[in-house]
């Protein structure tokens, strides 16, 4: 009798340790405190064994059509580079802060096929991987399983061309592009060069950011894998900020942009600061008298964040010739008191014929 009493007593105590432990914040939850090595290896086993209990009796099915593995590709580079690098990639913005870190998957797979499957559609708790089945059906997600395959024996230049999307032209180059008009007044000419494609020696207005940018391993700038109206209120956060440029709206634009947002284009990353003092000025000049056609709008859910591409056509008349520009964007937007900010912008633009 008397360890029975001694037992449910330690129980207690070790009951009331546990909610003091919890209660007074004891455990750091911050993710760049790493947990200790008992902790960090009871959890990976907790994770290893969690996945391939619940994955032993999953079917895998051929995963070797060739149309299978281009989809996934396509899926991967939208939805996986940020965390799990891509062929050619040395890191990335978001990467380095994640813990655990994510595997790179461009390197090596430790897990089977089905196990990657079930990963890829349930997610993990506590962790940055999302569970993609909620937005994506099982036949997308054997695509990425059938491409991650193939991955770590692919070389960059492999790489960049299985995801390149059709009709695209080459990466890097800058969003809402012009020819820059000499002859026009000051102001308008130097909002033409800042967005010129492609610079010419003998224009002194010419300023062709993706020439002058670093050499980068960004693979083409994908929609792959987002879905119309998937995201409806993230799209009208996207809408919002697309009128606010061509309306020249310039306190409109700031509004919708988190204070933490990037902007990307051209192997280029500027800060809200940078952008507001300089880009998002050319910007709106250069939209100014453009006759913009959106060509798709769509999103997906990845957690609490969301991510919105649109492909648009600009029109625009320099030296009384059309021009044309086929434009890619992708938002990557967070939730804050409430309503959708944009924490991340990547453009890319390319010529669309005449």
């Amino acid at each position: 009798m008397r360890f029975v009493k001694t037992l449910l007593l330690l129980v207690v105590i070790g009951g009331l340790c546990s909610v003091a432990f919890i209660y007074f914040g004891l455990f750091n939850a911050a993710a760049d405190v790493p947990h200790s090595r008992f902790v960090y290896n009871l959890m990976e086993t907790v994770r290893q064994r969690s996945i391939a209990v619940r994955a032993k009796d999953i079917v895998v099915p051929p995963l070797d059509d060739p149309k299978l593995v281009a989809d996934g590709a396509g899926h991967y580079s939208a939805m996986c580079t940020g965390c799990h690098l891509a062929p050619g990639m040395a890191e990335s913005e978001i990467r380095p802060g994640l813990y655990p870190q994510p595997p790179n998957l461009s390197e090596h797979l430790r897990a089977t096929p089905a196990e990657m499957f079930w990963t890829i559609k349930h997610g993990i708790k506590m962790s940055a991987m999302p569970a993609w089945g909620t937005t994506h059906d099982d036949q997308a997600i054997w695509g990425i399983v059938a491409f991650l395959k193939k991955l770590p024996a692919m070389t960059p230049e492999q790489y960049q061309a299985m995801t390149k999307p059709s009709g695209e032209g080459e990466a890097g180059h800058d969003h809402h592009h012009g020819e820059g008009d000499a002859a026009g007044d000051h102001d308008h000419a130097n909002a033409e060069a800042a967005h010129q494609h492609q610079a010419t020696a003998d224009d002194e207005h010419a300023h062709d950011h993706a020439a002058s940018a670093a050499p980068t391993a960004e693979a083409p700038l994908s929609l792959a894998g987002l879905k119309e109206k998937a995201v409806p209120d993230a799209e009208q956060t996207a809408v919002a900020f697309h009128q606010a440029l061509q309306h020249g709206d310039r306190d409109a634009v700031l509004a919708l942009l988190s204070n933490k947002v990037t902007v990307s284009e051209a192997g280029q990353t500027q800060s809200l600061g940078e952008y507001a003092a300089g880009h998002l000025g050319e910007d709106i000049a250069y939209l100014k008298d453009a006759q913009i056609k959106t060509v798709s709008l769509a999103s997906m859910l990845m957690g609490e964040s969301a991510m919105v591409g649109s492909e648009s056509e600009i029109r625009k008349t320099v030296n009384g010739q059309s021009k044309v520009q086929r434009s890619r964007e992708m938002l990557t937007l967070e939730r804050e008191n409430r309503t959708w900010k944009i924490v991340a912008i990547q453009w890319q633009s390319a010529p669309g014929g005449e």
